[in-house]
């Protein structure tokens, strides 16, 4: 069986929203693929299934569209390099038509252009429509194969528009070029001129839009020219320079100052002072000496140092940062959804439109009736803009996804980026999310027949197998003291309780007060002891062995420096805020006095957790929780929103939205704010678009000529198109300045 794959492609060929749906139908239909989705601003197909890439393209090209796969080690060279092309070509097809049609303007303007009567006008206008079709097929050529690869599949798209537009024109002004004085007086005038101008136009208008959209994949572009080209291997006494591709876990690296890492690892030996703030958003450097981690992409300030290479290639933090932001950004919320519903039979109720429009004015208008019937349909034609409907949602989405990684939070998922903005209740978990999680054992109290050694030992000996924030205090407590742990065997691990297990056959237990009940241990002989824990505000691990308790271990973690602000911002905003701890009453209540949080609970296991969830969503809450532990993954999945702090364990950050890679509870005001900002600014762009088509088409139909005697040129109009998704795509690029401060409630 072939083994299921998400791959992406460049297309070419996607003109509006109406292409994006007829290929992702084709797409979805098609054996072998699970689900697919295309981005018209990126112009990029996702596609998730077993079917090989080159089934995939001959998909692609069956539904009339070309297609190039994406590879890995580089995912926007080779969309970057397409862009470079297309702009180019664009732009050569704005100015062929532009070297003709505009000096045949300016002599109408001076001179005035010769009759469509005399033999020698005649000529004149034989050369023009020659001239002119070698134009409409140079410059027009891919709006018209796509109109009749549209046509082939029975469907409708802005090529189809575009090709009734000036197809038209051209055809028309040939009829009148042939029957010459057969029509009226008022009906001998050639639009040769306008097709071409709407050419001009059109492509000039794609190839600004092509540049503008580039912009918007700035943020990611920006992440992936951190990764360095080389890496400096260390080989004995030699250390050479070698590409990226050729480095392996476990080759030692080294670093020099004012060099980018190239791949995430270890320091071995050495000193260096690293600006990291390009993956967390964080401006102040941090300090690596032996044995901190680092990652590729950051940049190495001050010092040199050797480090061992962890992870590498598609491994990398910065790689999978750059894989989530390109999935994320191909996503659709609910709103895109709808616009897409309208945009597919947009360009079929445009031509039932411009044909009411035509039969309107050659009945009813006045002389030359057909040529005013022809003119308000092709212009009807030329000004409908499914581009801006398209573009609406994507391009903002794109945007806000880039300006999120810059800021140092990961959207795993651009839909939701909908839902974060109505967000009722935030949920906090405590250790590693309110506090550092960086915990320290600062009380160790033996009792019975163990030593304050023996417990740290045992208690650390337990702990190897566990991933909780907590285990990692035990274990540095172990190695500071030159403890080794003992054998463990039949480890358990108890989400929100502790872990258990079998040393020298002796059944051991470590964890918080709950586990030990659970367990049916007496505490009694230890409750004066676990009391002025409690009271000091520490997190209390109490170790029984055989039933008996042998130990309790205080354990301190520093409340965040700004978890105090990040919570009274999302109060003063209307936010309803809570901490669920798996922690006692007491040590609960002192972290949640710290932040000036009133509403807390303790001692919850990971289903109390989910329940609470559950029943404020009952209520009518949308909850978000955050949180970095195994114990939170079944409330951060049950959440509307999860949120997990890249410190966590993995298990929390796959169960999670979006991710804060710095762990500052700040971001997650930021993602809310900016959440609000990109859904308003969708809004606006989908409702630029429909305005200006409301009132655009109508204009076009002659509306205007009844009261004013105005009627709307095809050539203005063709501008008129070409602007409003430039204006769309403007728009959406202001959320890389928008200001992301929470706003007090009123």
């Amino acid at each position: 069986m072939k083994k299921d794959q998400v791959l992406r492609f460049s297309i070419q060929g996607l003109r509006c929203a109406g292409c994006v749906n007829s290929l992702e139908n084709a797409l979805q239909k098609a054996e072998g693929i699970v689900a697919a989705t295309v981005n018209y601003a990126e112009h990029v197909a996702n596609v998730q299934g077993y079917a090989s890439p080159e089934e995939i393209i001959t998909v692609i090209v069956e539904a009339g569209y070309e297609a190039a796969l994406i590879v890995d080690n580089d995912p926007l060279d080779n969309t970057a390099e397409q862009e470079q092309h297309d702009y180019r070509k664009l732009v050569d097809k704005a100015v062929m038509p532009a070297i003709f049609a505009l000096p045949l303007m300016l002599y109408d303007q001076v001179n005035g252009l010769p009759d469509m009567i005399s033999w020698s006008g005649r000529f004149f206008w034989l050369l023009i429509a020659l001239m002119t079709l070698a134009c409409l097929i140079y410059s027009g050529k891919h709006f018209y194969l796509g109109a009749y690869r549209s046509w082939q599949h029975r469907q409708a798209s802005m090529d189809t528009l575009v090709a009734l537009g000036t197809g038209s024109s051209w055809l028309y002004s040939v009829a009148v070029l042939v029957l010459g004085d057969k029509l009226p007086h008022l009906g001998q005038h050639a639009y040769f001129e306008a097709a071409l101008f709407i050419l001009i136009f059109l492509n000039l208008g794609s190839a600004i839009e092509i540049r503008a959209r580039g912009k918007t994949s700035s943020a990611i572009r920006q992440l992936i020219n951190l990764q360095p080209k080389t890496a400096r291997l260390v080989r004995g006494d030699l250390e050479l320079d070698v590409a990226i591709a050729d480095v392996l876990v476990g080759d030692l690296v080294r670093v020099r100052p004012g060099e980018k890492l190239a791949v995430d690892g270890s320091v071995m030996s050495g000193l260096g002072i690293v600006d990291e703030s390009m993956l967390t958003g964080e401006a102040i450097p941090v300090e690596k000496n032996v044995g901190a981690t680092v990652k590729a992409g950051t940049l190495n300030i001050q010092g040199s140092f050797l480090y061992r290479a962890d992870r590498v290639g598609k491994e990398t933090l910065l790689a999978q940062v750059v894989e989530t932001v390109l999935q994320a950004q191909s996503a659709k919320p609910a709103i895109a959804r709808l616009a897409d519903k309208v945009a597919a039979i947009f360009v079929p109720v445009v031509v039932v439109i411009a044909m009411g429009v035509f039969g309107g004015w050659f009945y009813f208008g006045p002389q030359p009736a057909l040529g005013y019937a022809f003119v308000t349909a092709m212009t009807v034609l030329v000004i409908a803009c499914p581009c801006a409907l398209g573009l609406a949602t994507p391009i903002s989405v794109m945007v806000a996804v880039g300006r999120a990684a810059q800021l140092g939070i990961l959207i795993r998922n651009g839909e939701v980026l909908q839902t974060v903005g109505q967000v009722s209740c935030v949920i906090f978990d405590k250790t590693g999310t309110i506090t550092e999680g960086k915990p320290e054992v600062v009380a160790v109290k033996a009792l019975n027949h163990f030593s304050s050694e023996q417990v740290v030992q045992w208690a650390a000996s337990l702990e190897v197998g566990s991933e909780h924030v907590l285990a990692t205090s035990v274990l540095r407590a172990a190695k500071d003291k030159n403890l080794a742990p003992l054998a463990v065997t039949g480890f358990q691990m108890r989400p929100g309780l502790g872990v258990t297990g079998l040393i020298d056959g002796q059944q051991a237990a470590l964890g918080n007060q709950s586990l030990i009940e659970d367990l049916g241990l007496n505490i009694d002989e230890a409750k004066d002891l676990l009391q002025q824990s409690y009271a000091e505000g520490y997190t209390v691990m109490i170790l029984a062995v055989n039933a008996e308790i042998v130990g309790i271990l205080g354990v301190s973690d520093p409340v965040k420096a700004d978890s105090a602000q990040a919570i009274q911002q999302l109060q003063a905003s209307g936010i309803r805020v809570m901490m669920l701890t798996g922690d006692h009453d007491n040590t609960a209540k002192a972290i949640a006095d710290k932040v000036a949080i009133d509403d807390f609970r303790a001692q919850c296991l990971p289903g109390d957790k989910l329940a609470i969830i559950e029943a404020l969503q009952a209520g009518g809450e949308v909850v978000a929780m955050v949180g970095d532990g195994i114990n939170d993954a079944p409330a951060l999945m049950q959440a509307d929103i999860g949120v997990a702090v890249g410190s966590g364990a993995d298990i929390a950050i796959e169960s999670a939205d979006f991710i804060i890679l710095q762990g500052s509870l700040l971001k997650m005001n930021q993602a809310i704010s900016l959440s609000k900002a990109t859904l308003i600014n969708i809004k606006q762009n989908l409702w630029g678009a429909f305005i200006y088509n409301a009132l655009s088409i109508p204009i076009a139909a002659g509306l205007l000529y009844p009261a004013f005697g105005f009627l709307l040129s095809p050539v203005i109009a063709s501008a008129a198109m070409a602007l409003s998704s430039l204006t769309v795509v403007a728009n959406a690029n202001r959320l890389r300045w928008v200001n992301l401060t929470v706003q007090n409630h009123d």
